[in-house]
């Protein structure tokens, strides 16, 4: 069971809950993004309010084991993450956060007050420009992604010698040899 500070769990208690997003992008910069009207600091970074955020998906609880994609979108007017993009950020990381407000009306931004929603690794990255706005459209995929993912492994001689030269394991896969083998107690 997650366990939150006596400072979140009073908020979490309370009526009304405000919040903001922190989203960090480490790509091969690292950004810093937050849906708050004014920049916010967080562990030492500065999380900008007007650096484009866009849209962004609200963190979703599932049951199964599943890929839980998460899209951000971000205003992309001055070109830095088509460049980005370029130099390939696939695998590369996203971390999405949540501060609460407290009663005082400031943001909890303490270590063991701001709660991490997402963690995961790009995905699809891709620039939109409908020629009235260009967005940059970063899906995220959680570790569990490579559920999807499918190796093929070629099982002949010369399959295996691509992999070691001495493994002689598949040598007799051309050769029509039979064998009997008993399964289950003997």
């Amino acid at each position: 069971m997650r366990q939150f500070s006596t400072a979140v769990q009073t908020v979490l208690d309370s009526d009304l809950i405000e919040f903001t997003y922190l989203i960090k992008l480490s790509l091969n910069s690292t950004y810093y993004l937050t849906s708050n009207s004014h920049d916010l600091e967080f562990e030492d970074n500065v999380y900008i309010a007007n650096g484009g955020l866009y849209e962004f998906d609200s963190p979703r609880f599932s049951t199964v084991i599943d890929r839980e994609s998460y899209k951000i979108v971000i205003s992309e007017v001055l070109n830095q993450l088509y460049a980005e993009f370029r130099n390939n950020v696939i695998g590369k990381d996203i971390e999405v956060f949540v501060a609460l407000k407290s009663a005082g009306g400031d943001y909890m931004l303490g270590a063991d007050d701001v709660l991490r929603i997402y963690k995961g690794t790009i995905d699809k990255p891709t620039i939109t420009n409908d020629f009235n706005e260009k967005l940059a459209v970063i899906e995220g995929t959680s570790p569990m992604s490579d559920l999807d993912m499918s190796k093929p492994f070629i099982t002949s001689r010369d399959g295996m010698d691509q992999k070691s030269s001495t493994d002689t394991s598949f040598d007799e896969i051309y050769k029509n040899s039979e064998i009997n083998l008993k399964w289950g107690k003997i």
